[in-house]
């Protein structure tokens, strides 16, 4: 007996994902065009782009109940790649989160937060009603969770231990755990990070280069020379932008004047070069694209299908929140990337390799109705 055809993945995902995807090139190439070789970044961002296309079809062909057995493999691989960082890693800006094999370069963080959804996805569904339960079923995977926590804040990389924070929190939430542990367990870190953040600040008496980050979001035109001068060149960009913008190409703050133009401060790019009128439009296709996402996720019949969705949906929205949010000076700056968007070849290959699970989730619910039912009751044998 042949095995049942599957679904379709579903379309308009797709189509948003590849628009994304080229808007994303396009500004890259036009944020780069100040620095020695902009055709070299371009090019490598492009075959990123290519080799993150090819894994995203990939998942889209696999049953994503597959992937709910190579979690563990997954998961342990992601924890050795951060264990090494610290040993063998490379550190740029201030950070030690890149492992390089000769010229190519890797952030295990980035692979973390995906199998971090993954896992929790895997053992919710696993565990079921007993996720209620504080000691068997919630606190084993916050164990896990922290531990990787832990190991990424050694980096240090705050804004990538924020995203894992809250796309787990919003998994674990989702997938029916107790409000009450989770709101205690809430407060309970609020208070743990304002306590070492209060005692890490009076130790660097407000010297470091991360603490500035946080008192130059109050004003950052106090001191626009160092510690704000980032915020205040991003600032400008989209004061020069106007409602209608410079036109594509025509940014003045790229030319040196804004630093990662074309990575973490792409957003301030599009902001000058399209305006308000068409930033706002490029917001409404990236709200868009993250509802569908979330409708394919809700739309799964099975816990785990439904969980992954979330989370991943969650883990982008998330950091593309904490990237804009940054970049206009809205929440302090903590340096992550705009998916889909700004230069980056981890990040880009893994945000596709996570949208290729969720339109493999998708082809379950296209699948036509006869088939469906054909299915449902193979599987009811098979039990």
């Amino acid at each position: 007996m042949s095995a049942p055809r599957r679904g379709t993945p579903d379309f308009l995902l797709l189509f948003l994902t590849f628009l994304l995807v080229c808007f994303g090139l396009a500004f890259v190439f036009s944020a780069s065009v100040a620095e020695k070789d902009p055709w070299s970044l371009v090019m490598s961002q492009g075959s990123k782009v290519l080799l993150g296309t090819l894994i995203m079809f990939f998942c889209m062909n696999v049953d994503f109940r597959k992937f709910q057995k190579w979690v563990a493999p997954f998961l342990t691989f992601s924890i050795i790649l951060l264990l090494l960082v610290p040993i063998i890693g490379t550190e740029i800006n201030t950070a030690k989160s890149w492992l390089y094999i000769g010229s190519f370069g890797v952030q295990p963080t980035e692979f973390a937060k995906l199998a971090v959804i993954l896992y929790l996805a895997a053992l919710i569904s696993k565990k079921g009603d007993k996720i209620q339960d504080f000691k068997r079923g919630l606190a084993p995977p916050l164990l896990v969770v922290g531990f990787i926590c832990l190991l990424i804040m050694q980096q240090p990389d705050l804004g990538s231990t924020m995203i894992l924070v809250m796309a787990a929190a919003l998994v674990i939430v989702v997938g029916g755990a107790s409000l009450r542990h989770i709101f205690t367990l809430g407060m309970g870190a609020f208070m743990a990070v304002c306590v070492i953040g209060v005692v890490y600040f009076l130790k660097t008496k407000g010297e470091s280069y991360r603490i500035g980050r946080f008192t130059t979001y109050l004003d950052p035109f106090s001191d626009k020379q160092d510690t704000g001068y980032q915020i205040v060149q991003s600032l400008f960009a989209f004061g020069h932008g106007g409602l209608t913008g410079a036109g594509f190409g025509q940014s003045i703050q790229k030319l040196h004047y804004l630093p990662l133009a074309y990575n973490d401060f792409i957003f301030a790019v599009i902001g000058e070069e399209l305006g308000f009128i068409g930033t706002a439009l490029f917001l409404l296709v990236y709200l868009l694209f993250l509802l569908r996402g979330l409708v394919v996720a809700l739309r799964c019949k099975e816990l785990f299908g439904m969980l992954t969705g979330v989370g991943i949906v969650g883990m982008i929205g998330i950091q593309a929140f904490i990237n804009i949010g940054g970049v206009t000076n809205t929440i302090p700056m903590t340096g992550v990337t705009l998916p889909l968007i700004s230069y980056g070849g981890t990040s880009m290959i893994v945000t596709l390799m996570s949208l290729g699970i969720l339109l493999s989730i998708s082809r379950e619910q296209n699948v036509p109705a006869k088939e469906s039912q054909q299915r449902v009751h193979g599987r009811k044998r098979a039990l």
